[in-house]
C-alpha cells in the first residue's frame, strides 16, 4: 500500500523560509514523477512543482519560480520543497502526489501539511 506523508509545515512570517518533506513508502514501482500541490481556503487544489524521478527534471508554477525548489532523494524515496521568500498568498495546505507513468492521473496523495504565512 503506497503511503505519502508530508511534514514540515508551520506558521512563519512573510519573507521566511520553510522546507516541506514528503516520505513515500510501500512503493512497488518507480514513480514517473512526484509533485507538490496546494489548496488555499475556499480555492481549488493547484499544481506547485514537479520533479521527474528518473533524471530530476523540474517544473514550477510561475508564481513560485525563483522562490521554491523541489528536490528528491531516490534512495530514501523522499521529495522536498524548499520555499524561500514566503508570501501570505502562499498560505495553503500543501500535498505531495505521485503517479506511475506519463499521462496518467496522480494516483497517490498525502494527507497534506498546513503552511501559514503571516504578513
Amino acid at each position: 500500500q503506497v503511503q505519502l506523508v508530508e511534514s514540515g509545515g508551520g506558521l512563519v512570517q512573510a519573507g521566511d523560509s520553510l522546507t516541506l518533506s514528503c516520505a513515500a513508502s510501500g512503493l512497488t514501482f518507480s514513480p514517473y514523477n512526484m509533485a507538490w500541490f496546494r489548496q488555499a481556503p475556499g480555492k481549488d487544489r493547484n499544481f506547485v512543482a514537479v520533479i521527474r524521478w528518473s533524471d530530476g527534471n523540474t517544473g514550477y508554477v510561475d508564481s513560485v519560480k525563483g522562490r521554491f525548489t523541489i528536490s528528491r532523494d531516490n534512495a530514501k524515496n523522499q521529495v522536498y520543497l524548499l520555499m524561500n521568500s514566503l508570501k501570505p498568498e502562499d498560505t495553503a495546505v500543501y500535498y505531495c502526489a505521485t503517479k506511475k507513468r506519463l499521462g496518467s492521473e496522480y494516483e497517490y496523495w498525502g494527507q497534506g501539511t498546513q503552511v501559514t504565512v503571516s504578513s
